[in-house]
Parts: C-alpha cells; structure tokens; sequence
C-alpha cells in the first residue's frame, strides 16, 4: 500500500524530510506498526522513533492511537506531542 507520510516538528529535523510516499508492506496493519517499522527502516528513523510512546498521529487528518487501522489510509502525520499556549 502506498501510503503519504508527513513529519512534523523534531520528527522532521530528526527524518531529515518533511514528507515522503512510502509502499508499506501488507504486515502493516496500524499505526504502532507503522511508527515501528519506520523506525527499523533506516538510522534516520531509529533516531525520530527512539521513543514510540512520544510520537502522535493524525490519518487522514484525524488524531488516532498506535492501535489506529490502516487500511485505506491515504496520509498519516507523525509528530511530538503538542502543547498551546
């Protein structure tokens, strides 16, 4: 599955790339899988994904969880927690 993914924030100066179009392998079923196979893909992606737990998601524009389903994904966003202010 192609699947667009956008950095944001310490995870795109950590990836080095604001966004890319990846093929997931079908394995990939949610989003934790996602984040831990992007982290197992490359040094760049050990480093922005060290910590799994600090890392938030959007698909398709909709904040989700780790156990957030892939399947007919067209984006995810991955970033560090947010905070206003």
């Amino acid at each position: 599955m192609a699947l667009h993914i956008a950095y944001f924030a310490w995870v795109r100066e950590r990836m080095g790339i604001a966004e890319e179009v990846v093929e997931v392998p079908a394995s990939i079923a949610d989003v934790g899988a996602l984040v831990a196979w992007l982290a197992a893909r490359d040094a760049r992606g050990a480093i922005a994904f060290a910590e799994p737990r600090r890392i938030r998601a959007a698909v398709d524009g909709v904040m989700m969880g780790p156990d957030a389903p892939l399947s007919g994904a067209r984006e995810v966003a991955l970033f560090p927690p947010v905070t206003g202010g």
